[in-house]
């Protein structure tokens, strides 16, 4: 082999070599995301959560440039949708919505989980949040909080309060206002908030702490009374009903939330492109009045102060289950 041969030979290898390491070298750093991402849904199709997940997928969607594909995965409080989530790949392409019940509640609620709540997620963005309020039937003679606490101490055994469920996020907040309001009304739970709403209208409970627009067509209509909701600052769907907190209860506050999780190790670069995404669906007009629908108001928290967030949110329920000695399981 002559030298001039040779020295081709080498020039051609090393060439090829460099092609090749540039290739590795836009994959490993390929702008991301290059393929749709599973949006996980932990409640079913229709599900108020659901319709939020669609309208935020949908814009969050159109920033990143792929699709944020709908997975429902209801059931166990929550947690099938969240251990589905804590197993997968931490590349970004995995999102959770969830919520009060998956992050604060269930893991409380229930003694064995297959992930651990507290390292198996990145927090991404807090989206939403929406107050319960507290009904009562027309005929009971109380038309505010501090009327509603004098009745049940003036006539012990007369009143209870109903929820959509043991170990509900209605349940606990029920919990939470007994135990603030000096007061010990029996707890009734039903298999859903539909039930429920018909039982207190119907007088077979006195009272239901339930989220907004489950009962607001039967408050405008005068087949419920408000008497507060349970947020610290009035609710927009509700603005003439005062807080618990303004009503005596002072801190009194337990509100369903939404936000978006990735599994833990999940590169920073993809939770900062979600965080951006999601902050602009929240600009978005069909996701803002998703949103006012479900009784709620957006809320861009993000990063640590999401984290720190959702860490004084599940201290709280676990207070309250381990008070009340709920259980599930």
């Amino acid at each position: 082999m002559s030298f001039v041969t040779a020295l081709r030979r080498t020039s051609v290898a090393m060439a090829a070599g460099l092609t090749l390491a540039g290739a590795s070298t836009h994959s490993a750093h390929a702008e991301y995301p290059e393929r749709p991402i599973r949006l996980i849904v932990p409640s079913p199709p229709g599900d108020g959560s659901d319709v939020l997940a669609r309208n935020v997928g949908k814009a969050m969607g159109d920033v990143l440039g792929q699709s944020l594909v709908i997975e429902n995965k209801p059931g166990a409080g929550g947690s099938i949708a969240s251990d589905i989530t804590a197993k997968a790949a931490a590349d970004g392409y995995t999102v959770l919505l969830g919520n009060a019940s998956t992050h604060a509640v269930t893991p409380g609620l229930y003694s064995k989980l297959p992930y651990d709540s507290e390292k198996a997620f990145s927090t991404v963005s807090l989206l939403a949040s929406a107050p319960n309020v507290l009904v009562v039937n027309p005929a009971l003679p109380v038309k505010n909080i501090g009327e509603f606490i004098a009745y049940a101490k003036a006539n012990p055994g007369k009143l209870n309060v109903g929820s959509g469920g043991n170990g509900s996020l209605s349940h606990l907040s029920a919990i939470l206002f007994n135990s603030m309001a000096g007061i010990d009304i029996p707890h009734v739970p039903y298999k859903g908030a539909a039930p429920a709403v018909t039982a207190v209208m119907g007088g077979e409970i006195s009272a239901l702490m339930i989220n907004i627009p489950t009962v607001s067509q039967q408050i405008q209509a005068g087949k419920l009374r408000a008497l507060a909701v349970s947020s610290l600052e009035r609710s927009p769907a509700l603005p003439d009903v005062p807080t618990l907190n303004e009503s005596g209860l002072k801190g009194y506050n337990t509100e369903a939330w939404f936000g978006l999780f990735v599994p833990a190790g999940t590169p920073a670069p993809a939770i900062a492109k979600l965080q951006s995404a999601a902050a602009a669906a929240l600009k978005n007009e069909a996701v803002l009045t998703n949103i006012r629908n479900m009784g709620a108001v957006p809320k861009d928290l993000k990063g640590q102060a999401f984290a720190d967030f959702v860490k004084a949110e599940a201290t709280k329920y676990r207070a309250i289950i381990k008070q009340a000695d709920v259980r599930i399981d």
